[in-house]
């Protein structure tokens, strides 16, 4: 079962969303953003979190359907290739 991010990811609701994604930590091998649509750069912090939490077990995260903005937003910030988001 995927960890489905909210419609809504910014400053207001990153800390809380990031520790819910730590809760549950099993889910977070993949990540579904169809539900992404109102979110910043904050969105990052907290992908690459989890991704470098999951790395450190030897796993990783996958992004699925990921909205065109975040995959833009990963490449000026060059995140793109830790995040799977090429």
């Amino acid at each position: 079962m995927p960890f489905l991010l909210p419609s809504k990811v910014t400053q207001e609701n990153v800390v809380q969303l990031e520790s819910d994604g730590l809760l549950n930590e099993l889910t977070l091998r993949t990540v579904d953003c169809s539900a992404l649509r109102d979110f910043d750069s904050m969105v990052l912090t907290v992908l690459i979190a989890w991704q470098k939490k999951l790395l450190l077990k030897g796993e990783s995260i996958a992004i699925v359907n990921a909205p065109e903005k975040l995959k833009v937003l990963a490449g000026l910030y060059g995140v793109s290739q830790l995040l799977g988001l090429i």
